[in-house]
């Protein structure tokens, strides 16, 4: 069975916004699209060779290999028959998927100056499949969310928890490698608060990691940062709100993700919901005119020159 309409308008949305955005395959980046390294090829007059994917974009891939090798006699001819890169990626159940792209060479540098190694770029010579602009598009998105709603919070209640595949509040969150429990208040990008049992002054300041338990998939996400203030709850002189911002630079793309489908899943629903009253709103509207102008009574006409004439005429024979 395809993909459904609705996922559909979300890969040509993908497309559309991020076509030229260059993805670098890091090491966090593969383990979370779950790319077999072992699995990329170049593929070209018939033979294929294994190869380094250095990035990829909507439009174009770059790829590393040796410049002694059979790939980079063929693909870089001056009158170089068609390229095709293979991607190989592992689904959840473990079985592999094969994405083809056919392309051309459009530029061949020196990697890091060296002789032996050659960045090969491959421009794309038809759209990739659906399914790799999907993958590839949920993290340029997931990039997107993080650069431009950062202060954006999710407080925490059971329809949040439930969107975000967050297991349970309660949690642990390590203070100088130093594992405490606590319960997570709300979430974001950048940061987080919680409820934790200490005192302000041996909180503020230190160095943490706060650790999310998520389930489906099941994962446990550990995210650094600093608590930066720390506001006593009234009533409890045992407990407080710590607030945490996260290391920007560490931040996992698994805990970006999860947060960025979520925003973006509630924004949908808000705008859906606008539509839905702003469409009631207008037919109400529609019906009260309507019933208003039912409800007039309508005006005699004006008796017209021939008719007083006439009723002058009469009046004068009576007389």
């Amino acid at each position: 069975m395809g993909p459904t309409i609705a996922v559909n308008q979300i890969i040509n949305r993908y497309y559309d916004l991020y076509r030229e955005n260059e993805i670098i395959f890091t090491k966090d980046i593969i383990r979370y699209l779950k790319i077999d390294l072992r699995q990329i090829y170049v593929k070209c007059a018939g033979a294929q060779w294994p190869c380094i994917i250095n990035s990829t974009s909507f439009q174009m891939t770059k790829i590393i290999i040796g410049t002694a090798g059979g790939a980079f006699q063929q693909i870089t001819k001056k009158d170089a028959p068609p390229v095709n890169i293979r991607y190989c990626f592992i689904e959840d159940d473990g079985h592999p998927i094969y994405f083809f792209v056919s392309c051309h060479v459009t530029e061949v540098t020196p990697y890091m100056n060296s002789k032996d190694l050659a960045v090969v770029t491959l421009t794309f010579t038809q759209r990739p499949p659906d399914d790799l602009i999907l993958k590839l598009g949920t993290l340029l998105d997931a990039k997107s969310g993080f650069l431009n709603r950062k202060t954006e919070r999710i407080v925490l209640n059971d329809a949040s928890k439930r969107l975000l595949g967050l297991s349970k509040k309660e949690s642990i969150i390590f203070v100088q490698n130093v594992p405490r429990r606590c319960i997570l208040w709300d979430l974001s990008f950048s940061g987080a608060k919680i409820v934790i049992m200490g005192l302000a002054n041996f909180l503020k300041g230190k160095d943490c990691m706060l650790r999310f338990m998520f389930s489906d998939p099941d994962e446990v996400v550990d995210v650094k940062g600093t608590i930066v203030n720390v506001d006593p709850i009234e009533g409890r002189r045992d407990i407080v709100s710590a607030g945490i911002n996260f290391d920007e630079n560490q931040v996992p793309l698994s805990y970006k993700i999860r947060i960025n489908d979520y925003l973006s899943t509630n924004k949908k629903t808000f705008l859906e919901a606008s539509s839905v009253l702003q469409a009631k709103r207008e037919a109400e509207e529609k019906e009260k005119a309507a019933a208003e102008n039912a409800v007039k009574p309508v005006p005699s006409p004006a008796p017209s020159v021939q008719q007083e004439q006439s009723a002058g005429s009469s009046n004068a024979s009576n007389v």
